[in-house]
């Protein structure tokens, strides 16, 4: 901390301290064999010693507090406190004493006073306390600003100020990767994965008391970081969450549109926006620190000008066996559609039905339903291929194919022994 104080001599002393938890006291134990020189001559200073754990007294950790030092590091999403003091050092009174403080970053500058009224008078060796707090949001240099304005009592009106410069530092280093759900029926769902890879960067270790996302209005959001176990879920990280210095944890998240945005096939696309983190840990002594991140966006995926997906498929089916399959088809753009569907058969699936039918008209943002009959040849892991749209006023095919992948097995069991 940088203090500039000016040459003029004055009735009143400022005195700035930052305030900060204690830490536990540490001592360096020194021991040797009973057979050695010393004896047991360490051990008996070490029980004398008051610092030191009574029956532990190996241990490095004492049983007394110390106070800071020094100035510290100061980490972003905690809270700054400092005790601001002026005294009367002169033999005289001091009337009309006004004390502000002000918070300078590279962007604005708050006031921290807890008052702006000034105190009526100041008696000799007396003083005015006060004490601010402020959450800092804002990485980079910080300078305090105290003035202190007054007039003596002959009238003259007296000014001062204290600078005082700190760097606020990044405490934790957070990466985020997004993930669209690969199963069959996520065209349905639009699930998202958001990965959040939170890195501790301090030189201590932290307790995570809470990592958790803030969906934005388009969606929900279901926490994948609990294992089931009994009533209650417990976390993957165990009882005890610590993040040790430089070390790394991944929080999962899912994310499903709510029912009014995903009917609508147009609303959920382009750049969207997910949420924001909300981290909160604990450091020396229970010392709290919150950190939100900004909206975190996405680029949703593009359907093109229709989109095709299942709302209904089995997992399993019998070999050369009909099965229904229920399809949804989306109009994406901004026309509308007169479609024709015709199936195409592949290798292993056979469609049901009558290729080439008209389904009509397709206004901008609707859909329709539509239930398909098909049936497979081959047993195994099949992929569902062969539909084609085609827009009858363009004149333009959509080809939809590996839409979906179903078990087809053999109901027949083999009766030899």
């Amino acid at each position: 901390m940088d203090v500039n104080q000016t040459k003029q001599e004055h009735l009143l002393a400022l005195k700035v301290m930052r305030l900060t938890k204690p830490t536990l006291f540490t001592n360096l134990p020194v021991t040797c064999e009973d057979r050695d020189l010393p004896g047991n001559l360490f051990g008996q200073l070490m029980r004398e010693d008051p610092s030191t754990i009574k029956g532990a007294e190996t241990l490095m950790l004492g049983e007394m507090l110390t106070l800071p030092q020094n100035f510290g590091n100061i980490f972003l999403g905690e809270t700054f406190s400092s005790y601001i003091s002026v005294h009367n050092d002169s033999n005289q009174v001091v009337k009309d004493i006004l004390v502000k403080a002000d918070l300078q970053t590279s962007s604005q500058r708050l006031n921290l006073s807890a008052s702006n009224s000034a105190v009526a008078d100041l008696k000799p060796e007396c003083c005015i306390d006060d004490v601010i707090h402020h959450e800092v949001k804002e990485i980079g240099t910080h300078i305090l600003v105290c003035a202190v304005s007054y007039t003596t009592q002959y009238g003259e009106k007296l000014y001062f100020r204290k600078f005082f410069k700190f760097q606020v530092l990044k405490p934790l280093d957070v990466k985020t990767k997004f993930y669209n759900a690969e199963s069959d029926l996520s065209s349905v769902t639009d699930e998202v994965f958001l990965e959040a890879q939170i890195q501790n960067i301090t030189t201590s270790p932290m307790f995570m008391e809470k990592v958790s996302l803030e969906p934005s209005m388009m969606y929900n959001v279901t926490e994948l970081n609990l294992v089931a176990s009994g009533d209650d879920g417990e976390s993957t990280f165990g009882k005890m969450s610590y993040l040790q210095p430089m070390d790394t944890r991944q929080y999962l998240y899912c994310l499903k549109p709510k029912p009014e945005y995903a009917e609508k096939a147009g609303v959920i696309k382009g750049v969207t926006v997910i949420g924001k983190l909300d981290i909160v840990w604990k450091t020396n002594l229970g010392e709290r620190g919150r950190l939100q991140t900004s909206q975190l966006q996405r680029m949703a995926p593009g359907y093109g000008d229709i989109r095709l997906s299942l709302e209904m498929i089995p997992d399993t089916v019998n070999l050369e066996e009909p099965f229904d399959i229920i399809c949804k088809i989306t109009n994406c753009s901004e026309r509308t559609m007169d479609l024709v569907l015709e199936m195409c058969n592949t290798r292993s699936i056979h469609w049901c039905g009558v290729s080439g039918r008209q389904l009509g008209k397709l206004s901008p943002g609707a859909f329709l339903s539509l239930p398909l009959t098909l049936l497979s040849s081959v047993q195994g892991l099949q992929s569902i291929s062969g539909l084609r749209l085609t827009d009858t006023f363009l004149k333009r095919t959509y080809e939809y194919d590996d839409i979906a992948q179903v078990c087809v097995v053999c109901p027949y069991i083999s009766n030899e022994s």
